[in-house]
């Protein structure tokens, strides 16, 4: 496995951190993973390693405020900036790779951000997998939501723990104490965060029928940090034909780091093979 560290920069000139992994042979096909809130590019050997091992390429970087990319930890001034960021970072990819396959995965919030971005225009793209995606505001309370809206006017900046239950990433004790000790790993958020994630959330469920490449949802049932009843809603009002619905029974947020991580992973290698 071939393993590059670099840096690009995001659409407004801020500093984004990134990671390839590479067979040493030639690719058969092209990988781009987006990480979720409070977490990074790093996170997801799981996958990656059965993936490299099989001829698949990944490419993953650390959205803004997020690793080791610049930025205020868990704040962007517009949901756009992400999506923006990942059209450079698709990009980048393309003139590395050529006209290899190229599909796109994103978990949680980085679910919410490629769905966002396909919904919008999926050229490039062959198909895009969503692991737990972030459809709804998960365990926000309806005053924290107020508040958010008030504050995002006022004060956007404004840093707070995200209340993420970390006990609920993974029924793997040992993935949950290396999230704990992952000192690359945040748990913080902002008022416009959550205000334009909630506004997004509505535009996706509302636009979900704008979809026209293939697609993998996979959500385990048990997940309390975002919903799979949203996952579900979003996907049956998707009209592409070509489109597969997972779930795990029993399953918690990660499902690339819950017990069933080996079971995931071969989900979607089997998936990425079909639609090559």
């Amino acid at each position: 496995m071939l393993h590059t560290k670099n840096t690009f920069t995001g659409h407004d000139g801020l500093k984004l951190y990134y990671q390839s992994w590479r067979p040493k042979k030639g690719a058969v096909a092209v990988l781009i993973i987006v990480h979720g809130l409070g977490e990074h590019s790093g996170r997801y050997m799981n996958l990656v390693t059965p993936l490299v091992t099989h001829g698949y390429a990944i490419y993953a970087f650390d959205n803004r405020g997020h690793g080791r990319s610049a930025g205020q930890r868990g704040h962007v001034q517009s949901f756009s900036d992400l999506r923006q960021d990942l059209a450079l970072f698709q990009q980048l990819v393309k003139e590395q790779e050529g006209e290899r396959p190229l599909f796109i995965m994103g978990h949680s919030l980085g679910g919410l951000i490629v769905l966002d971005t396909v919904l919008r225009d999926s050229t490039g793209y062959k198909g895009v997998i969503a692991s737990s995606p972030a459809l709804d505001t998960g365990g926000v309370s309806a005053a924290l939501m107020t508040a958010s809206k008030i504050l995002s006017r006022v004060w956007p900046t404004l840093s707070f723990p995200s209340g993420l239950e970390v006990n609920a990433i993974s029924r793997d004790s040992e993935e949950v104490q290396a999230y704990l000790d992952d000192s690359l790993v945040h748990d913080k958020g902002t008022p416009r965060l959550a205000i334009e994630s909630q506004n997004t959330i509505v535009w996706c469920q509302e636009h979900a029928d704008n979809l026209q490449i293939p697609i993998l949802i996979i959500h385990g049932s048990a997940d309390r940090i975002t919903s799979p009843v949203s996952s579900r809603e979003f996907f049956d009002k998707i009209t592409f034909a070509d489109k597969t619905y997972i779930d795990y029974e029993g399953g918690y947020h990660e499902s690339l780091n819950d017990i069933h991580q080996q079971e995931a992973a071969a989900d979607i290698e089997h998936w990425l093979n079909a639609h090559l």
